[in-house]
């Protein structure tokens, strides 16, 4: 992958009003390709190449994220694609079905999407980003509800792999609306310019979290919209975690906040109509070890003693989804 195979979406660009972005993107994504020539990218790139050359006709983004149906495809293709898209575990966000094939993912996105997408404005017509956003599962439903762009970003070199073998199988009808950049939030300018701004999964990862809120924020249009989805604990407005070392056997989880002082951080930074509208515990069913992602997952992580606590005695994963909008 070079960034010549960023064109298209450059000429997307200059079309909305995310074309002042041009001004900085491509040199941005000039210094991604200087830095990307090592380790197992090239590898990934040309597993990708030898994927069959098919073209979804029936697509479903709407209800799944189903690329192809089980008669546009051979068993021989299925199966070279199985072999070939298992070089790309693990695979964490999903799932996707391609012509038939399942990839039954660690994490069952579709059900966080189920959450977040009834208390969401209508996404018809509307650009949108997604902050860390993996493999671009989001995107495509996103897509689905209506997005007329979707642009996510994620430095993790496999998911630009992951979200590049899914999207080789869709018309260029419906590809160039939808983009995943090699990027991290500090490589993006402030762009208000967005409609809708999702970071779901990525604040407990930040060392500074306030600043973290502030770069989406930045990202928006006055009256545009920020998704937050991310873990919290009980409490009040003061009330944070900050663990060890670890957290359920992540290294780096920085801050966990309560809903109730989410909101707080939010309005401090001048954001209206602040609400918390979900929160649930994380099932056993919802995060898994699968066939296509075979390391330890979330029943590894818990107190096999007390299920409410993770290995470490901290409160078991529960998360929230937090809506507000840029003055």
């Amino acid at each position: 992958m070079a960034v010549s195979d960023y064109n298209n979406f450059y000429a997307r660009l200059t079309q909305t009003k995310l074309s002042h972005w041009l001004e900085t993107l491509p040199a941005a994504m000039r210094e991604w390709e200087q830095q990307s020539q090592h380790g197992d990218f090239k590898k990934w790139q040309r597993t990708i190449a030898l994927l069959p050359e098919l073209t979804a006709n029936d697509i479903d983004i709407t209800n799944a994220v189903r690329i192809g149906t089980i008669d546009e495809a051979s068993d021989n293709d299925r199966a070279r694609m199985n072999g070939l898209l298992k070089q790309l575990m693990p695979w964490r966000k999903g799932p996707f079905s391609l012509f038939g094939l399942d990839i039954d993912t660690e994490w069952r996105s579709d059900w966080k999407w189920d959450r977040v997408a009834p208390h969401l404005a209508n996404l018809q017509g509307r650009s949108v980003l997604d902050i860390g956003c993996g493999s671009g599962y989001h995107l495509w439903r996103m897509l689905g509800a209506g997005a007329e762009l979707a642009v996510g970003i994620d430095p993790g070199q496999l998911f630009v792999s992951q979200f590049r073998a899914i999207r080789r199988f869709v018309p260029e009808t419906l590809a160039q609306n939808i983009e995943l950049l090699p990027l991290g939030i500090e490589q993006m300018p402030k762009l208000s310019a967005f409609d809708t701004v999702f970071s779901m999964g990525v604040l407990y990862h930040r060392r500074s979290p306030i600043d973290f809120l502030q770069q989406c924020i930045d990202q928006l249009r006055p009256g545009g919209e920020l998704v937050l989805e991310t873990l919290v604990v009980d409490g009040g407005i003061n009330t944070v975690l900050v663990p060890g070392e670890r957290y359920a056997q992540m290294p780096n989880v920085w801050f966990i906040p309560s809903s109730a002082a989410l909101v707080h951080w939010l309005e401090r930074l001048g954001m209206v109509n602040v609400r918390v509208v979900d929160e649930c515990v994380t099932s056993l069913e919802e995060q898994r070890a699968t066939a296509w992602m075979e390391n330890q997952s979330l029943a590894d992580f818990l107190d096999t003693n007390d299920r409410s606590k993770t290995i470490e005695g901290y409160p078991a994963p529960k998360r929230a989804v937090i809506i507000a909008e840029r003055k």
